[in-house]
């Protein structure tokens, strides 16, 4: 690796490690200075290696200059010692018996521990996924901004807002108790599905960025089934569901930027390998008698892994779509199934299906009926992708309705 990347691909990886180990081992209500003493040590880092000193361990330097700073800070503030060593042992203990455990093992249980505080209704889907992209995988607040195309305040305040309800709320840090993981764990699969989602299909137009949500959702997903209290078949129906998107990641954009539709994109720039290991996972999500959300997405997603337009996969995704929205109804599954209808049972049964829907400020539904009518009556598919255009806000998705509207035009 060369130097220049060295200590922003460890900032990546590391930040977020030891953050969870300091907020772990002292709370919620101390998060902050975590942070603060993170940041302070890779400032430490970048003095001390711009000048060609990189140590031979670059991690095991980190850990230890943060060991350091910590126990400088104690000492610096005595009262602040005494409040924490009680609340983490119960008696007074000096700052030189303060050890930190940066073990894999212990990195990892921090990290579970941060993934339940983080992930609780106490907080709103948007502030949860904001604070675990900024604590649980080192995002910085402009990095989240860009993403929600918002400003970098807007991101600050509902970050600093979520922190402060959790101490309010008194959440603790800690690994779920077994008979916790039924009611919480179902939070935390929601949060990890939404920060995929905001990943794979953002309007954000930096495509590394995207990506780089997208495969932290993954990895604190296999943080996950990595631990044995909370390796149950829906985390790894979840995680079968990313390996399928993920899969047509490289499909699914030109060279400039805009949208390739599902039927446009060159299957050979589909990542086998993930769709490989995604069908791992669902096979072994596929036990017991527990069937959520996440498996029959990964179905519908697993299906879409085959190109060829048979009527044996359509039947299957309808099915499967049929069966989602009597567990759990979305108006946006709603709207996807009318595709799979349409494949299945024509356009016309599938106009009628979707015009019952009237989701009258979403995009995709005029786009979805501009499909749906072309061939049918095309005045009334170019008056639905025109009213799509009025909707819509991603330019790659302006460029693919004009395309459709050009068709159009052209078939005339």
């Amino acid at each position: 690796m060369e130097h220049s990347d060295l200590l922003p691909n460890l900032f990546r990886s590391e930040y977020r490690n030891i953050v969870s180990v300091l907020s772990y081992s002292f709370g919620i209500k101390h998060v902050e200075i975590a942070e603060d003493i993170v940041s302070d040590t890779f400032l430490s880092a970048t003095e001390d290696w711009s000048m060609g000193d990189i140590p031979d361990n670059p991690r095991a330097w980190l850990y230890a200059v943060a060991r350091n700073k910590i126990k400088n800070y104690l000492r610096r503030h005595a009262l602040f010692e005494k409040t924490i060593s009680r609340e983490i042992t119960g008696a007074t203990e000096t700052t030189e018996e303060l050890e930190l455990d940066f073990s894999v093992k212990n990195i990892a249980d921090s990290q579970l521990a941060m993934i339940f505080a983080i992930c609780n209704p106490t907080n709103s889907s948007e502030a949860q996924i904001a604070l675990a992209l900024n604590l649980l995988c080192g995002f910085g607040v402009q990095e989240i901004a860009d993403a929600f195309l918002t400003n970098k305040e807007v991101v600050y305040k509902r970050i600093n807002r979520a922190k402060e309800k959790l101490r309010q709320d008194e959440v603790a840090i800690r690994q779920p108790l077994p008979a916790e993981i039924p009611e919480r764990l179902s939070n935390v699969l929601m949060t990890l599905y939404l920060l995929f989602s905001e990943g794979y299909y953002s309007m954000s137009q930096n495509t590394t960025l995207r990506r780089d949500f997208c495969d932290e959702a993954m990895r604190l997903n296999m943080l996950l089934i990595d631990n044995k209290l909370t390796d149950t078949p829906a985390t790894k129906a979840l995680y079968a569901l990313m390996c399928f998107h993920a899969s047509r990641f490289d499909a699914r954009q030109n060279e400039q930027g805009d949208s390739i539709l599902y039927e446009d994109q060159d299957d050979a720039r589909w990542d086998q390998s993930l769709i490989t290991k995604g069908s791992y996972f669902l096979n072994f999500a596929s036990v017991g008698e527990e069937v959520s959300r996440f498996h029959l997405e990964a179905g519908i997603a697993y299906w879409h892994t085959h190109k060829e337009d048979t009527t044996e996969k359509w039947s299957k995704i309808l099915g499967l779509y049929n069966h989602l929205l009597t567990l759990e109804y979305s108006p946006v599954a709603a709207l996807n199934r009318t595709f799979a209808l349409s494949k299945t049972r024509g356009k016309q049964i599938a106009i009628v299906e979707a015009e019952k829907l009237k989701l009258e400020d979403n995009p995709h539904y005029f786009s979805l009926l501009g499909h749906l009518y072309t061939g049918i009556d095309n005045i009334r598919a170019r008056t639905h992708f025109e009213t799509a255009l009025t909707l819509v806000s991603s330019s790659a998705n302006r460029t693919t309705i004009l395309r459709n509207i050009e068709k159009l035009a052209a078939s005339c």
